[in-house]
């Protein structure tokens, strides 16, 4: 909102600028941002285009009369080298400036060839240096072309830091050499604007997030065919539901993106949640993760996407505790229980939901408890129009007993989609 604030400003008062370019990750540029352009009044009358979705879809949209674009940060390259439109942004803000920390990606590269054209760069994130301090390079030399800490890589590793872990003549990483850190604040910080939100807000100890994924259409086709018919047929893989009981299990697993058929083999549908997942883990930027998931395929999938572990003995849980786990999994019915997990990380995301209030407690006290020294922020993976919608509606009653469940299934019946 503060971003939007000054390119209304900057676009419809002033007339500083003339277009802006916003990168995002996907959902944030496609829901985040006009879901905030649209909630506040003061930001009437700025328009906006979101350029996602196929590259016909994405043109067209780059093609619209509006102030700001708004386009995910994986089609950088395309827009500047692929599109065949012109370059021809005034204006830049990066959400999650940390994503462009590598000097050598892609996008990192194919910005600095239109860099010199962008009038203002702004960039945003919480997590700067998550990795350490050489991850400051690559950002400031897009926000200020190399004026502050050097235009070469090199020169900014020999000016402020010495080796560190090294094997012979490799060197794997690098420490800041004495007095460093400090000489590096000094020379970012009259285009940098640090607030901890710790001393202009009075924050809770416990932050709930909900993070809605919407299915596509055919995907939530084949939800509303298993929800109506307890039966469906995909890609030769019959998926059934005896009962109501069966078919809210069966519902579970397809909003999540995976569901057992009859011979317990996995029919997979659709990867929504593992996408915001990805955003989630991404902008934590190295901080510890801890994911809560219920069926096996959730946990399989899981960890085809992403290096984690299963905390499921005491070695493991001994490694999270230490900070040498960066995502974890964990079962509500095998390990929600007794844990004291809470030395290890702060965030827990809820990828599969459970009607049990018992566990669903539980689990989140495993972060949640004495001893606990950050604001603990617990998010939960919704795929809208379905049974998650549901089951939080449940928990939010504090009402997880079996009567919420079959009447769950029942209402949802003929309903039309939103």
């Amino acid at each position: 909102m503060i971003a939007l604030s000054a390119i209304f400003d900057l676009t419809l008062d002033s007339f500083q600028i003339r277009k802006v370019l916003i990168i995002a990750p996907l959902r944030v540029a496609r829901d985040t941002w006009p879901a905030e352009a649209e909630k506040w009044d003061h930001l009437q009358g700025l328009a906006y285009s979101v350029a996602v979705g196929t590259e016909a879809e994405r043109k067209a949209a780059l093609l619209q009369k509006a102030q700001v674009y708004l386009i995910n940060r994986e089609n950088v390259p395309w827009l500047i080298e692929g599109s065949g439109l012109p370059f021809d942004y005034d204006m830049v803000v990066i959400d999650e400036l940390s994503s462009f920390k590598s000097h050598q990606a892609k996008r990192f590269k194919s910005l600095m060839k239109v860099r010199p054209g962008i009038r203002r760069l702004v960039g945003m994130t919480g997590t700067p240096s998550a990795n350490g301090m050489m991850d400051l390079w690559a950002e400031f030399r897009l926000l200020d072309l190399g004026q502050r800490l050097g235009r070469f890589i090199g020169n900014y590793r020999n000016t402020y830091f010495v080796p560190d872990k090294r094997n012979q003549q490799m060197v794997f990483s690098y420490k800041p050499k004495p007095g460093a850190e400090q000489d590096i604040y000094n020379q970012i910080s009259d285009i940098t604007i640090s607030m901890k939100n710790a001393d202009y807000l009075k924050l809770p100890k416990l932050v709930m997030n909900e993070i809605n994924v919407k299915l596509s259409e055919p995907e939530w086709q084949h939800y509303q065919t298993l929800k109506d018919e307890l039966v469906l047929s995909l890609n030769g893989k019959e998926i059934d539901a005896a009962n109501a009981a069966a078919l809210s299990g069966k519902l579970l697993q397809l909003a999540n993106g995976a569901v057992y058929d009859e011979n317990g083999g996995v029919a997979h549908i659709h990867e929504c949640k593992i996408d915001a997942l990805e955003d989630i883990i991404e902008a934590a930027n190295g901080k510890p993760v801890l994911i809560a998931y219920w069926f096996k395929h959730d946990r399989t999938r899981i960890l085809d996407r992403f290096p984690g572990e299963q905390l499921d003995g005491e070695e493991s849980i001994r490694r999270w505790n230490a900070g040498k786990i960066s995502v974890a999994l964990i079962h509500p019915a095998s390990a929600g229980h007794g844990l004291n997990l809470q030395a290890g990380g702060s965030t827990l995301v809820w990828f599969s939901l459970t009607w049990s209030l018992e566990l669903y407690q539980q689990t989140n006290a495993r972060l949640w408890r004495q001893g606990q020294k950050e604001t603990v922020v617990i998010h939960h993976l919704v795929a809208k129009d379905t049974i998650d919608e549901d089951v939080m509606a449940a928990l939010a009653r504090k009402d997880a007993s079996q009567a919420a469940l079959l009447q769950a299934v029942k209402a949802r019946v003929g309903r039309k989609r939103r």
